[in-house]
């Protein structure tokens, strides 16, 4: 069982910036794609701007960990409602809304264990392997043309008066941007405890759902069902250090990120040489070889919705 202590400057490590790309070779292109997840590097960014947020934070993660123990959803269920806002370009960028909803649908077997993949996981771990129980409903399509090629990492997209979109009810509403990002970034999410004006995820439109061909690896949708694991309070299953902590007890320690489809098992060299969980969402895998969210996961993201939570407003 791994150890989960949270002190201060534990807290300031865990969130250091790291290099969050890796590349691999498009069969049908043979051009480099990479996979980029800049959640940990826009966070320290906001905790360098706002010293009051990893303080929100350290609470959050206390009351994460109590909750884990001893919270309960009134019902057991969540129904998240989720605007998608698209700031387009080209024709390309302005993408369709059955592209959009083919990305909520995604979301919606991913987080109820019906994907298709879900009966891959291996004997080692079907005893953790989990239903995370929580429903995505398309509330509504914001969309806006600009002159940008891309947007960054700056939140800039979220924000109307510099060509963005304010979210949309923010408390209520997971707040998705489809946009190009730039900088072979795939996707980023705000963790809970960030401010409300740029709460929400941000997804790379060549990466947003079912893609074409030419997005692969990163064509089946599973961007999204990595970046709303970290708006749920999830963190990368290597603790983003050397064997670091997830702050989950069920993922095994891993000795960093891994890329492409490992072959199994994959074992880490870390304490007791375990075998890694590569095919977990929160991994750096190609989407195809990510399927899985484990049964500490879902306490982890059940504990923001539960009355007192992060994210209590979301709850029913």
């Amino acid at each position: 069982m791994k150890k989960i202590i949270l002190s201060a400057m534990a807290f300031m490590m865990l969130f250091s910036c790291q290099n969050d790309q890796t590349e691999s070779i498009n069969p049908t292109t043979n051009a480099i794609a990479r996979r980029g997840c800049a959640s940990q590097e826009v966070l320290t960014a906001q905790l360098a701007a706002d010293p009051t947020l990893a303080v929100r934070m350290n609470q959050i993660e206390a009351f994460t960990q109590k909750a884990m123990l001893t919270g309960r959803l009134v019902n057991g269920k969540i129904e998240i409602p989720v605007v998608v806002n698209v700031l387009y370009r080209t024709a390309a960028e302005n993408i369709s809304d059955a592209q959009i909803q083919s990305q909520i649908d995604v979301l919606n077997e991913d987080f109820n264990a019906a994907n298709s993949d879900f009966t891959s996981v291996p004997t080692l771990f079907s005893g953790v392997a989990t239903n995370v129980g929580i429903t995505f409903i398309l509330e509504g399509i914001n969309r806006k043309a600009t002159t940008k090629t891309s947007w960054g990492t700056r939140d800039v997209m979220k924000q109307t008066k510099r060509g963005g979109l304010d979210p949309t009810s923010p408390t209520t509403t997971l707040n998705i941007w489809a946009c190009t990002i730039g900088g072979g970034i795939l996707g980023y999410a705000q963790f809970p405890g960030g401010s409300l004006a740029t709460d929400g995820v941000v997804i790379d439109s060549n990466y947003f759902g079912l893609s074409s061909a030419a997005s692969y690896p990163y064509n089946l949708g599973r961007t999204a069902s990595h970046e709303v694991g970290h708006w749920m309070n999830l963190r990368h299953i290597w603790g983003d250090a050397t064997c670091g902590s997830d702050l989950v007890s069920d993922t095994p320690s891993h000795n960093t990120a891994n890329y492409g489809v490992p072959a199994y098992p994959h074992y880490s060299t870390c304490a007791g040489t375990p075998v890694e969980m590569t095919m977990n969402y929160m991994d750096y895998t190609d989407d195809r070889g990510m399927y899985m969210f484990t049964d500490g996961q879902k306490a982890r993201m059940d504990a923001i919705f539960v009355s007192g939570g992060a994210r209590a407003a979301f709850g029913i």
